[in-house]
């Protein structure tokens, strides 16, 4: 496993490699024959509701032992990501597996950890999105700031990690579908 750090904005933590492509490959696989709905977003209400104005993708949901081996790998990782951005982190959000269509997008936002509302998300600490593909145009992955702008390379198989205040956006897609998962240490 090869660790990459970027010591400016964006604060980011990158494992290559996080998983070998031949099991990226089958979780896209599986993402693709497997039942999807419309992802939420989190706003003023407690729960998650759909707005495409503001995140258009879907959420697909596959078995059991997928989810399995993606959590325990987040959790693995757990304690070099915690020393990373020196916090001390409790557990892991089950993870969201994600399809891009084209045109599918996510508006700049945040995850958590800002003190704006009052919802279980907010004790989001750090934001996890794992590349599972790179066969697609658009859909990056960009961290901005009052004066910044940075796109994240993707590699499939690659973790990155950064703190869910973190201004972050998906582009639309433009051409092929886009496959990641995403989740949240607390």
């Amino acid at each position: 496993m090869f660790q990459m750090s970027f010591n400016n904005w964006p604060n980011l933590f990158v494992v290559k490699h996080f998983f070998e492509s031949r099991v990226c490959d089958a979780i896209v696989r599986e993402m693709k024959t497997t039942k999807a709905s419309a992802a939420t977003v989190y706003g003023k209400g407690a729960s998650g509701s759909i707005d495409t104005n503001v995140r258009n993708t879907l959420r697909v949901v596959p078995s059991n032992e997928t989810i399995d081996l993606v959590t325990r790998r987040l959790l693995s990782s757990k304690q070099a990501v915690e020393e990373h951005f020196s916090l001390t982190l409790d557990e892991c959000e089950d993870p969201q597996f994600l399809r891009y269509r084209e045109g599918d997008f996510f508006v700049a936002h945040q995850d958590g950890n800002t003190g704006m509302l009052r919802l279980d998300t907010e004790r989001r600490r750090i934001s996890t999105v794992i590349f599972l593909n790179r066969e697609y145009s658009g859909g990056a992955l960009v961290f901005t700031n009052l004066s910044s702008r940075y796109q994240m390379p993707v590699e499939p198989g690659t973790l990155v990690a950064f703190r869910s205040e973190t201004t972050h956006e998906v582009t639309p897609v433009t051409h092929g579908e886009r496959f990641s998962i995403a989740s949240w240490y607390r």
